[in-house]
């Protein structure tokens, strides 16, 4: 009898971005977001992310939100719940956190992308999807960063 090993879907973790452009249909990458959400196996995504798109999916179009009811966004959150699994938020995620911009200067809004690459440390996931690269190009040595789209 031959033994063969089947390579297991390495875990994703999801970024905000992906969410934002699978939600709103005018974004440009809509549709290779929503069809990489439901075609991807082991997709996951730390708490921050459904904070972060809550925060910008129920802020007014004006100032660059989706201007989306609470309720709207909170079912939009239950689905994505259904595709993608919810790291838990563990102790060492703050440690991971300031150790890591120990070693990797971040300023102002980089932190938001430092604690989710710390998050995604902590878990041992070594890839991360966004249509945001540029976020993440300081960590670039830390994970693998992939995008449902070409940009």
């Amino acid at each position: 009898m031959s033994s063969t090993k089947t390579k297991i879907a390495e875990a994703v973790l999801v970024d905000t971005s992906i969410l934002l452009e699978a939600t709103d249909e005018a974004r440009s990458h809509h549709l290779a977001a929503r069809a990489f959400l439901e075609r991807r196996t082991r997709l996951v995504f730390p708490a921050q992310v459904i904070r972060e798109f809550l925060v910008v999916a129920t802020r007014p179009v004006s100032a660059n939100g989706l201007g989306m009811e609470l309720l709207d966004a909170l079912e939009n959150v239950r689905e994505f719940r259904r595709l993608i699994r919810l790291l838990p938020e563990e102790k060492p995620l703050l440690s991971r956190l300031l150790e890591l911009l120990t070693t990797v200067p971040c300023r102002g809004k980089k932190i938001h992308d430092a604690h989710i690459v710390a998050a995604a440390d902590v878990h041992r996931i070594k890839m991360i999807a966004t249509l945001n690269t540029e976020d993440f190009s300081l960590f670039g040595s830390r994970l693998t960063i992939v995008t449902p789209a070409p940009l």
